[in-house]
């Protein structure tokens, strides 16, 4: 596996995102599964294993622990905090909050830390900025954490390349994640070229555009009631009908350059910066070792161009978050970003 730089870190080019496998795509999967998944990519050089307290409100946080704990010299781990579940009204059902105040921050870490069984986060990110506080005050209880040898590294997850600044004057920041893919290109405002600028890993999250990008999600109808792409404005049935118009023409570009459709958006992430390190999820180890094999991928000049004339910000139909998410994320967005007059 080639390997890029995250930080202090060098870490495999692809890492995997273990969302998948306790949240969000319909029901976890098994803890088995899970383990399966987790070991095979260890087995098949994956040195980037990113997970979240939000994830299953713990529960991928308890899974990634438990497995990769015999082998937690072998990779960099990755969490996040300032999202989480919050028995909120007092009936035990855990809700969704942002909380990015400092002694949230700390609590959380050490609920991570248990969880994760382990002594030291490599790389903690933010995973939402909580509006209602500093951003200089979230990254500097961080850094308070960074001292206290509880994390090596800070993240920061969904925020603009002004609020990356202000975060890194404060403590240097090793990774942003943010969603980026063909269909998902907000990062090229102006954030991937501030990473570039100071040094900052860009971690891309649903490299494959939640799925849209393998080409066998054909009917929405099909998925699971509590999938969250069943809110996603592009995922609705009209929208979706619109942008499987372009799917085609992409399947046609991965037969021309005799790869998987999953392996092609992969390595147009790959081709895009050197500091660019995708992590696709799965729950499937035939899924994991085909989103692998995108590292063998080349790309030529006439085929990126194809694929960035094919997909881009323009032929999507439909905004990545409804109304509600759009409004907790800090990420530059082209409405805003579009010249005046």
């Amino acid at each position: 596996m080639n390997t890029r730089t995250l930080g202090p870190f060098s870490v495999s080019a692809i890492g995997l995102g273990c969302m998948n496998l306790s949240h969000a795509y319909g029901a976890p999967v098994s803890p088995e599964q899970g383990e399966r998944v987790l070991l095979a990519a260890l087995d098949a050089g994956v040195t980037l294993f990113d997970t979240a307290t939000l994830y299953g409100f713990g529960a991928n946080e308890t899974l990634v622990g438990r497995v990769m704990k015999p082998h937690r010299h072998r990779f960099t781990l990755a969490s996040k905090c300032g999202m989480q579940g919050v028995d909120v009204n007092g009936d035990g059902k855990l809700v969704r909050v942002i909380d990015g105040r400092p002694a949230t921050l700390r609590q959380t870490c050490e609920d991570s830390l248990r969880r994760l069984q382990t002594d030291v986060i490599d790389l903690y990110y933010l995973h939402r900025w909580d509006r209602q506080v500093p951003i200089e005050d979230s990254v500097g209880a961080l850094a308070d954490l960074v001292r206290a040898g509880k994390i090596r590294s800070i993240g920061l997850s969904e925020v603009s390349a002004a609020t990356l600044r202000r975060a890194h004057a404060v403590h240097p920041i090793a990774a942003v994640q943010t969603e980026y893919s063909l269909w998902t290109r907000n990062p090229e405002i102006a954030v991937l070229d501030a990473c570039r600028a100071l040094g900052v890993a860009f971690v891309a999250f649903s490299p494959v555009a939640r799925g849209f990008l393998c080409g066998e999600l054909r009917d929405v109808a099909t998925l699971d009631a509590k999938d969250i792409r069943r809110a996603m404005p592009r995922f609705a049935p009209q929208a979706y009908a619109a942008n499987l118009q372009l799917l085609d023409g992409y399947l046609q570009v991965a037969r021309d350059v005799g790869c998987t459709p999953a392996q092609l958006a992969l390595a147009w992430l790959l081709h895009r910066g050197e500091h660019i390190i995708p992590i696709p999820g799965t729950t499937r180890v035939e899924h994991l070792h085909d989103d692998l094999g995108a590292v063998n991928v080349r790309l030529d000049a006439a085929t990126l161009a194809r694929l960035n004339a094919l997909i881009n910000e323009r032929t999507v139909v439909g905004p990545r978050y409804n109304a509600q998410n759009a409004s907790e994320v800090d990420t530059e967005n082209f409405e805003d970003a579009a010249p005046q007059g």
